[in-house]
């Protein structure tokens, strides 16, 4: 079975999603920053599901890195998922330009560029697939957190940029948007239960959509109707509410 690249394999949704494709018998690339820390999960996988796991360091923000980083992986994985975001420090992160900038470099800049070198090996092949995660918050940008949505926000343009461009090639782009997840990310806000999805609900739903060839998911049905009429708010009415 080929292998899957999973970056910011230490995040809640990126562990759940290697123990579904681990499940399913797929072999695993386990990227991140400080990746001995995975050593534990990693062996757990192997010895659960017979599977072969190798760890990697990866750093989003080493730029320059991320060709050779992708490049030096044997066997190319034959799939990618793109797990890694910053949330920020709520309010800091629309203030302060150290945070601004970091949040966008974690969030957009790091993902388009690891994922165009990706992109552009697997157009090669004409072979391959790639999964990234957005947010829901790039659908529109609100108050409480628009320096983390608008970089989700282009991560969903780039995703869909990539996706037009790869399909000739028959390489699958799946966009992923969830709403609410209980994650480490989240553990400090105060998020509806009946919208918030768990990571493992969430890894299952990514998977089945990326085996069936999606284009665009959210973490529930519902979230795509609140954000539809969420972005169709007029902006005169939109900018005198508090979201």
């Amino acid at each position: 079975m080929e292998f899957i690249l999973i970056l910011g394999a230490k995040s809640d949704i990126a562990r759940a999603l290697a123990i579904v494709y681990a499940r399913h018998g797929y072999n695993l690339f386990l990227a991140a920053r400080n990746a001995k820390e995975l050593e534990r999960f990693a062996s757990d996988l192997q010895i659960r599901y017979q599977v072969e796991v190798r760890m990697k360091e990866f750093d989003v923000t080493e730029f320059s890195s991320h060709q050779l980083f992708f490049t030096s992986l044997n066997p190319m994985p034959s799939g990618t998922l793109f797990c890694i975001g910053y949330l920020g420090t709520l309010p800091a992160s629309a203030k302060e330009i150290t945070e601004i900038v970091h949040t966008v470099e974690v969030n957009f800049t790091g993902c388009a560029t690891i994922l165009s070198v990706v992109a552009n090996e697997y157009e090669k092949k004409r072979t391959g697939f790639i999964v990234g995660i957005s947010s829901v918050a790039g659908d529109r940008g609100r108050t409480s957190n628009y320096i983390y949505g608008s970089s989700k926000a282009a991560v969903s343009a780039f995703l869909s940029g990539l996706r037009n461009r790869l399909h000739p090639s028959k390489v699958h782009v799946l966009t992923v948007k969830p709403g609410y997840v209980r994650t480490k990310m989240t553990k400090d806000l105060s998020i509806p239960e009946k919208l918030t999805s768990s990571p493992e609900k969430l890894a299952e739903h990514i998977f089945r959509s990326q085996q069936k060839g999606r284009e665009v998911i959210y973490s529930f049905r519902i979230w795509r109707l609140i954000m539809l009429i969420i972005t169709h708010i007029p902006e005169k009415l939109f900018k005198r509410l508090s979201l």
